[in-house]
């Protein structure tokens, strides 16, 4: 791989384009995209090409949740571009695109991560199925300036209004007459925008809602969609790391020939001229890795229980008096468990460095590429300015890219050793020193009315909120308590409830990870929601019908995932379970079916899914998002749970992901809605666990209470 300081270009887009900064951003900051003297660029993030090409910058990292495609196909639909002409390379570092959700979730409430640095709302974050709903207006806000330029210029050379032009195809078009873009984009450079908002379209495109191939699915093929690791430089060294997680980390022995030792807070690391070398190296040498005193299961177990019974919590969600209905009566209460999640992305941490007369470059795959600049800058001792990062594609929507601590690790070393430095984590590394999803333990009550309502639910919940931790740690906030969305209310219909969150405190590193704790704690709600329609003799589905008349939306999904399913009532042996889960702004509707084979190991065969993610960008990738995420999440349900040692996991070292032989059978149907576009990315990891678990339910009729699930426990 060539590596410039040209960005990385994917699909059939022009390399250069026309640039023109408007109210959207502030003057004086850079284009999302560089001109050259060859092409030209309209409108913040929009280049076209002087043969029509369009490039669109996107600011969100592609971890193959499809958003290059899906951010490019907004801007494409409101530009009124032809496809097939599109093309899209990462916003340039400071260009200043915001995740306003990110805001809303907490994630960065009251943090400035470095003096100085602006205002974290206009912090890059690609998570939380968030890309599509604070992205979708900024996108067309910048092709609609496109637009207006070269409509502007069409109606000039036609002499009409520019208000009776449309664009579609490539092309300006006026009662018969067309223009393609490349023949007007030299003019339309020339222009001025109009002051005020620039006017979106009033209805959709001609992309609007089509099931577009993929822009990176051609050079992923083909093997030439680059990531972190394929960066090659001249003079390139590779250096293979140890992290100390929440403890403490030291090397003893002297470098063999050929390599170098060099540490940091809270790393380790082994350079040679090729990685395997520094990674042996490294595996021979005395490391020593100290976690926090009592960092092993047992120590886990006994801080849920410690937080589950104790008085130190907070009520996340309340609607109206749990403790008047619940007041002279016994609720029916039941207790679940999850353990620790892994990661499971097949791609290793890494990213390069390159420290070149007082400029340094990175490369890193990262899901909040502004935030690592400036800590790569800060670890090279470098002026942000001076600093620029190329956000690579990540290999897997696990989530641990999010905090890219490779990053500062390359930086330093660029900088100690005067040399490009590529830095790689090894597979094992991966998995015993990353952070992992909180452990999760929650005690729940109900009381069930005779016509089938529930008067009142209480949920405690005993564990740790990943995201808050991570946020904590990439934002220097010092503070990883449970955020209001850590749990999501209830979709149900149910007039008391109180949701509390009782931290706990683990001896673990815990992080971000896709769904964040929404599988685990959806499993608990929609089992024991199984568990009291069971108790009360009543159909699963008809429980929950019951409980969603203010949630239309939801009640849909479960009556066209049920449908499509062949829904047989889920009675004693049928081996069909439920699931259903409003979050993300989005409804999803799960049909499992699973046994437990002769060897005591769960089988799940089919998956059927029913959702709605309001208005659609484009239903194939919301499909693919969907069925990746139900896989992943059975996986990580079926495999065995994760083991401990000074914080560190001790196994299992890979993760059992199914073959194709083994894959269950997955339908999904994205239904048409005309509300707000919703987040889909974590939708079918929260939803799949409990239907699998309530299909176990109805086939062995045991309640399988933790997660993973084990049936020989």
């Amino acid at each position: 791989m060539k590596v410039s300081r040209r960005t990385l270009l994917v699909g059939t887009g022009a390399a250069a384009g026309l640039a023109v900064a408007w109210s959207l951003w502030p003057r004086s900051e850079p284009a999302s995209l560089a001109a050259t003297d060859e092409a030209l660029a309209l409108g913040p993030g929009v280049l076209i090409g002087r043969d029509g090409r369009l490039t669109v910058a996107v600011p969100q990292v592609e971890t193959g949740q499809g958003i290059w495609t899906g951010l490019a196909q907004i801007a494409a639909d409101e530009l009124g571009a032809a496809w097939e002409t599109v093309g899209v390379a990462p916003a340039r570092s400071g260009s200043r695109w915001d995740n306003d959700l990110a805001g809303e979730q907490g994630w960065l409430a009251g943090a400035r991560p470095w003096p100085g640095a602006p205002d974290p709302g206009l912090l890059r974050i690609t998570a939380g199925a968030t890309s599509i709903r604070a992205l979708e207006r900024p996108m067309r806000q910048a092709a609609a300036a496109a637009r207006t330029l070269l409509i502007a210029e069409a109606a000039s050379r036609w002499g009409v209004r520019a208000a009776e032009c449309d664009t579609g195809g490539g092309f300006v078009r006026h009662e018969g007459k067309s223009l393609p873009f490349a023949a007007l984009v030299e003019g339309a450079a020339a222009r001025s925008l109009p002051g005020g908002d620039i006017p979106l379209r009033e209805t959709p495109g001609e992309l609007a809602g089509k099931p577009l191939s993929r822009l990176d699915a051609q050079p992923k093929a083909e093997g030439r969609l680059r990531f972190a690791g394929d960066v090659r430089l001249p003079g390139l060294l590779h250096a293979s790391v140890r992290g100390a997680g929440r403890g403490s980390v030291s090397l003893d022995s002297p470098p063999p020939s050929g390599i170098r030792f060099e540490s940091g807070t809270g790393w380790v690391a082994a350079l040679a001229d090729d990685w395997w070398s520094a990674d042996r190296a490294l595996a021979a040498a005395r490391v020593r890795v100290l976690g926090p005193a009592g960092g092993d299961d047992a120590a886990v177990a006994s801080a849920l229980d410690l937080a589950l019974a104790g008085d130190d919590y907070q009520q996340l969600h309340v609607l109206g008096d749990i403790e008047e209905v619940f007041a002279g009566v016994r609720p029916l209460a039941a207790t679940y468990t999850a353990a620790a999640q892994l990661h499971a992305d097949l791609e290793p941490p890494g990213a390069t460095a390159r420290l070149n007369d007082g400029l340094l470059e990175l490369w890193a795959a990262t899901q909040a590429p502004e935030v690592a600049r400036r800590a790569g800058a800060e670890a090279a001792g470098v002026p942000l300015a001076q600093t620029l990062l190329y956000p690579m594609p990540v290999g897997g929507q696990g989530g641990a890219a999010l905090e890219a601590g490779m990053v500062p690790v390359a930086a330093a070393l660029a900088r100690r050793t005067g040399r490009p430095v590529q830095v790689t984590a090894s597979r094992t590394e991966q998995v015993r020193g990353g952070a992992v999803r909180s452990p999760l333990k929650a005690r729940l009550f109900a009381r069930p009315m005779p016509d089938g309502s529930i008067a009142g639910w209480r949920m405690r919940l005993a564990g740790g909120d990943g995201t808050a931790h991570a946020f904590a740690r990439l934002l220097r906030t010092g503070s990883g308590g449970p955020r209001p969305s850590a749990l999501a209310p209830l979709p149900y219909g149910i007039p008391n409830v109180a949701l509390e969150f009782a931290p706990a405190d683990l001896p673990l590193r815990l992080g971000y990870h896709r769904g964040e704790l929404h599988p685990a704690v959806t499993f608990f709600t929609e089992s024991f929601l199984d568990e009291l329609a069971r108790i009360g003799g009543r159909d699963p589905l008809s429980q929950r019908m019951t409980l969603l008349a203010a949630n239309p939306r939801l009640a849909r999904c479960l009556v066209r995932a049920t449908a499509l399913g062949g829904w047989d009532g889920g009675g004693p042996g049928s081996q069909m379970g439920l699931c259903a889960f409003s979050g993300y702004g989005s409804h999803i509707a799960v049909v499992g079916q699973a046994q437990v084979g002769t060897g005591g190991e769960v089988q799940v065969s089919r998956l059927v899914a029913a959702v709605d993610c309001g208005r659609v960008v484009n239903p194939a990738l919301v499909k693919a998002e969907v069925e990746g995420g139900m896989l992943a999440a059975i996986a990580q349900a079926t495999a065995a749970a994760p083991s401990f040692r000074h914080a560190r996991v001790l196994g299992p070292l890979e993760p059992l992901l199914p073959t194709l032989a083994a894959a269950p059978e997955i339908l999904v149907e994205v239904l048409a809605s005309d509300a707000a576009p919703g987040g889909a990315s974590g939708l079918g990891s929260a939803a799949a666990p409990a239907a699998v678990g309530n299909a176990l339910a109805a086939a062995t009729g045991r309640r399988l209470r933790s997660l993973p699930f084990d049936p020989m426990s």
